[in-house]
């Protein structure tokens, strides 16, 4: 969830001033999602069941009125652009970096994208909030025909109720995603195709490839009032070419997710991790890593390979727009791994197996 500290604070202050307590706003919200209770649902919101709970409202004013984010470019283009085969046959992968948290992966004769973002900001406000600043890897006319979205969780930076509309009049893709996003989407547009899945469910999404949604670290919010009204999760996605685990956004938590990961769905030939808006940690760390803690998450998972993500395109946390990847080799060099074992990509640039 991400808002302007300006804005963030006068939604406070106008609560306040209508004497609306959180709990009555609370109520007063529709529910994404009504369910039977869980171990990791209340009845009303989700939660982690081995985590902490996210950060407060006052930590989250706290961390805006503090201002420490370091300065980004207004515009830092990547000198890559992706125009991508129709389909890719057999059992070869070719991952295409759209930017941020979002990725095209072609195999097997399908074509997936994953946390879908061609928006130019991501934000509830059109004209104010994180601003990318490049454009994404592969233009939205240059697609191919989608067969199927993943959409891990309901913050702006991943569902992107815009692109989903578009994605859907364009292409008609099944989107699969945790419980409750449904909700979200199909109030902006009744054509996003949205299926709804709780942890650990398998789904098929054509020979020889299927999606198991995974529990994370993390949690979920539209607004200031929805918190964990919708599920989050991981993909683990399983190809003719081996298994690929992916994380969207998670806190370390001890490497917790990860090694249940790997021990009820691996071995995974390769993971893809965030590695950016870690900073302040005093607030980050419970749902969001950072380079070192996604180089042991890495580890964890027992993956072979690894791609990084998440970073350099919304400037959403206090961290510089490089630092990511300085710190990401100073963790790889700690660790003994090579580069080529842990990669970062720029939007439109290519990984192929």
């Amino acid at each position: 969830m991400k808002f302007s500290r300006r804005r963030t604070i006068a939604a406070v202050a106008a609560l306040a001033a209508a004497g609306v307590s959180g709990r009555a706003a609370r109520a007063a919200l529709a529910r994404y999602y009504d369910g039977p209770v869980s171990d990791h649902f209340d009845g009303i919101s989700f939660f982690d069941p081995d985590g902490t709970p996210p950060r407060s409202l006052f930590n989250l004013l706290r961390w805006q009125i503090a201002n420490g984010k370091v300065a980004w470019p207004a515009w830092a283009p990547s000198p890559f652009a992706d125009r991508p085969p129709a389909r890719v046959t057999g059992s070869a992968w070719r991952l295409s970096y759209i930017g941020h948290a979002s990725w095209l992966l072609q195999t097997a004769g399908l074509n997936l994208l994953i946390d879908p973002v061609w928006s130019e900001r991501v934000s509830p406000l059109s004209f104010a909030g994180p601003k990318r600043v490049n454009e994404p890897g592969v233009a939205f006319e240059a697609l191919p025909d989608i067969d199927a979205v993943l959409v891990s969780h309901n913050h702006y930076d991943h569902l992107d109720v815009a692109t989903l509309a578009r994605l859907a009049a364009a292409h008609r893709p099944r989107v699969i995603t945790p419980l409750g996003n449904d909700t979200i989407m199909r109030a902006h547009d009744a054509a996003i195709a949205a299926e709804t899945y709780d942890w650990h469910e398998r789904i098929v999404l054509g020979d020889g490839v299927a999606v198991t949604l995974v529990p994370l670290h993390h949690w979920s919010a539209r607004g200031l009032f929805d918190r964990n009204r919708a599920l989050w999760a991981g993909f683990v996605i399983e190809t003719p070419a081996g298994r690929i685990y992916h994380v969207a956004d998670s806190g370390y938590r001890e490497g917790r997710p990860f090694r249940a990961a790997r021990e009820r769905y691996g071995p995974f030939r390769l993971a893809v991790l965030p590695v950016g808006a870690y900073e302040p940690r005093w607030f980050m760390a419970p749902q969001h890593m950072n380079p070192a803690e996604a180089v042991k998450a890495f580890a964890d998972s027992g993956a072979e390979l690894a791609l990084g993500h998440h970073y350099g395109t919304f400037h959403l946390t206090d961290e510089a727009i490089d630092a990511p990847a300085a710190a990401l080799a100073e963790a790889r060099a700690a660790a003994g791994l090579s580069p080529e074992r842990f990669r970062l990509l720029r939007p439109g640039e290519v990984w192929q197996l």
